[in-house]
């Protein structure tokens, strides 16, 4: 437990270790209402063994309007402690789209204080594609105590958001579509305005994942696509998307590289987008 716990890893690596108790592995899938995926019933009917699901817009704010917000930090853990979960535990995430999903609960772990957590490289499709073992049905592990300690510099919100927007203290950086930032194609929620915010640069999050393999890019090529948008070593990084979800692919990208300070703008379009007086460019 006490070895350096790598960000990503590789199905080789987690297939090596789905025997090892203190391991927990977490099928974070999650689709577009227009995608007609239920995550959860293919959660059921096939999944990496030992996985439980955890389910992004019930481990989240549902007092807010805005979709998946974070929770209260009492509210995470107790849902992860549930999920049979505690602070000792290192924690492999997945997704079955690849890599979509799974970042935006490596973030959420990070957030509320918890370093050892991964992503695996590929996901559920490379899993799946490499014929690796597969159960069904639920897991239904013991509870345990999990002890979340917000990191709250990792998090902005939308004042935090209209003060950068005057100061350009931090570069923000959008994963939405370049159609979506230029405000040419409409939003997929409806009710959002185009556009995007002010000085704000867009990086959509497939440019950071190899469409041959459905695996991240390696740290080199990262580097090399975050300084083409813009990102240098002094300035501080704030990403944003739709919904905070696939902005957490930037950040994730960036952890990559060794930037450690990223925040994600928790609201992001959904928020901003709707708010009558925000500003906005296109």
């Amino acid at each position: 437990m006490t070895e350096q716990f790598p960000p990503l890893v590789s199905t080789d690596w987690l297939a090596a270790r789905l025997d090892n108790p203190d391991l927990k592995i977490l099928d974070a899938s999650w689709y577009m209402p227009a995608q007609a995926r239920d995550a959860q019933a293919e959660y059921a009917a096939a999944h990496i063994p030992g996985a439980m699901f955890f389910d992004i817009d019930r481990i989240a704010d549902t007092a807010s309007s805005l979709p998946h917000m974070l929770p209260l930090p009492a509210n995470f853990g107790a849902a992860v402690g549930a999920l049979g979960i505690g602070n000792e535990d290192d924690i492999v995430i997945y997704d079955g789209a690849g890599i979509f999903a799974a970042p935006r609960v490596w973030w959420s772990f990070r957030v509320f204080g918890h370093s050892r957590v991964a992503v695996l490289d590929g996901g559920l499709p490379k899993w799946k594609r490499e014929n690796r073992p597969l159960e069904t049905g639920p897991v239904t592990p013991a509870a345990k105590n999990f002890r979340a300690n917000p990191r709250i510099k990792l998090v902005r919100d939308a004042v935090a958001m209209r003060e950068n927007v005057a100061s350009e203290k931090e570069l923000v950086l959008d994963a939405r579509s370049e159609g979506r930032f230029k405000g040419t194609e409409p939003e997929p929620r409806p009710g959002l305005k185009g556009g995007h915010i002010p000085h704000s640069r867009n990086l959509p999050f497939q440019a950071l994942i190899d469409p041959a393999s459905g695996t991240m890019k390696p740290a080199d090529e990262l580097r090399a696509i975050f300084a083409n948008a813009g990102v240098t070593a002094k300035q501080r990084v704030t990403t944003s998307c739709g919904s905070g979800l696939t902005a957490a692919i930037l950040a994730f990208g960036l952890y990559l590289t060794g930037r450690d300070d990223v925040a994600i703008y928790d609201g992001s379009w959904s928020e901003w987008g709707a708010l009558p007086d925000a500003p906005i460019e296109k």
